[in-house]
C-alpha cells in the first residue's frame, strides 16, 4: 500500500507540473517578436553561424548552457549572470563549472548583433536568445530545424544556493534521473531524447574517471576503456576533456544511441539506459531510426524550453546585458 501511494503521490506530481508547464506555453508564441523586431531569427542565426565557424564547440556548449539554465529557476537566462562581490551566481556553482564559455560568448555575440539594429535593441530576452541559439547551433550540426516559443522573461535572481539537486550527477540511477525529469514536467522518453544531445560536447576526465580506475566498470567496452584511459591517464590535467560521441563527434546525430548499444556510453548515466531493460527499448528504436530520434529531440526541447518561464512583469525582463541584472 505504501509503495501504490508513492506512485500515486509522484503521478500527481508529474500532472501538476505539466499543467504549470502547460500554462506557460500558452503564453509563449512562434512569433511573440514580429511587432518590434521581425528579423530577430535571421539576426540570431547569423551571429551563431558566425560563432559555429569559429569553433565547433559552440554546439555542445549551447545545447549543455540550455539545460543546466531550464532545470534551474527554469528557463530565464538565470546561467548568464556573472557573480558579484555581494552574489555567488549560478555559473558559479559547482555543478557549473564545467560549462563551456563559448555557449556564453555565443549568446553575448547574439546580443551584440540584436543591439545593433535600432529597432531591436533591448527588445528580445536573454533566455529566448539562448534558446533561438540552441537551436541554430543544433541545426549547423546537421540536426534537426525546428520552431521555437518565443515570450520568455529573464529572471531577477541567480545564487549558486539554488542549484544543489536541480542537476544530476553522472552517477545517477535511471529512477533519480527519472524522478528528477518528472519535476520538471519531463517523462522518461523525454529524458532519454534530451540526453541524446551528448551526440556533441565534451566532457572532462573527472566525470568519468571513476569508470576507469581502480577497476573498469563492466558495462563499458574493453577497447573503448582503453582509449579513455590512454586519453584520460592517472593525474590528467583537470581541463583536458574528450568528446561524448567519439564516433561522429561534429554531428548532431544519433550515434549517441548505437554508441550505447557497444558499450561506448562515456558516462554512466549514458550506459545506464542501455543496460536497463526499462529503457534499453527505446535507445534501440532511436539507434535504428534518426528520424525517430529528431522527432522525439524536437518534442523534448520544446517542452523543455516551457519549464519555469517567466511571463509576468513581476517574474522578470529584459536584460540589458545578459550577464547583469538591470
Amino acid at each position: 500500500m505504501a509503495g501504490a501511494r508513492g506512485d500515486m503521490r509522484l503521478r500527481l506530481l508529474v500532472a501538476v507540473v505539466a499543467a504549470s508547464t502547460t500554462v506557460c506555453a500558452a503564453q509563449l508564441t512562434r512569433n511573440h517578436y514580429a511587432g518590434v523586431c521581425p528579423d530577430v531569427e535571421t539576426i540570431v542565426r547569423g551571429a551563431v553561424a558566425k560563432k559555429f565557424q569559429q569553433t565547433f564547440i559552440t554546439v555542445g556548449a549551447l545545447v549543455h548552457l540550455y539545460f543546466h539554465d531550464c532545470f534551474v529557476e527554469g528557463c530565464d537566462a538565470s546561467v548568464l549572470i556573472a557573480s558579484t562581490a555581494n552574489n555567488t551566481a549560478e555559473k558559479d556553482s559547482s555543478a557549473n563549472l564545467s560549462l563551456a564559455g563559448d555557449g556564453f560568448d555565443a549568446v553575448i555575440k547574439a546580443k551584440a548583433a540584436l543591439d545593433a539594429v535600432p529597432r531591436c535593441r533591448n527588445q528580445v530576452s536573454c533566455a529566448d536568445i539562448l534558446t533561438m541559439a540552441t537551436r541554430d547551433a543544433i541545426a549547423l550540426a546537421g540536426g534537426p530545424a525546428y520552431a521555437v516559443e518565443l515570450g520568455r522573461l529573464d529572471g531577477l535572481r541567480s545564487t549558486a544556493a539554488s542549484v544543489p539537486g536541480k542537476l544530476a550527477p553522472p552517477s545517477s540511477t535511471l529512477d533519480k534521473l527519472t524522478a528528477l525529469f518528472a519535476s520538471n514536467g519531463l517523462s522518461q522518453t523525454d529524458m532519454i531524447a534530451l540526453s541524446g544531445g551528448h551526440t556533441v560536447g565534451l566532457a572532462h576526465c573527472s566525470t568519468f574517471a571513476s569508470r576507469l580506475r581502480p577497476t573498469v566498470d563492466p558495462t563499458l567496452s574493453p577497447k573503448f576503456a582503453a582509449q579513455l584511459q590512454s586519453w584520460c591517464p592517472p593525474n590528467v590535467d583537470a581541463r583536458t576533456a574528450v568528446p561524448m560521441d567519439t564516433v561522429t563527434p561534429r554531428a548532431f546525430d544519433n550515434q549517441y544511441f548505437k554508441n550505447l548499444q557497444t558499450g561506448m556510453g562515456l558516462l554512466s548515466s549514458d550506459q545506464l539506459f542501455y543496460t536497463d531493460p526499462r529503457s534499453r527499448p527505446t535507445v534501440d528504436a532511436w539507434a535504428k531510426s534518426e528520424a525517430a530520434f529528431d522527432k522525439a529531440f524536437v518534442a523534448a526541447i520544446t517542452k523543455m524550453g516551457r519549464v519555469g518561464v517567466k511571463t509576468d512583469a513581476s517574474q522578470g525582463n529584459i536584460r540589458h546585458n545578459c550577464a547583469a541584472f538591470n
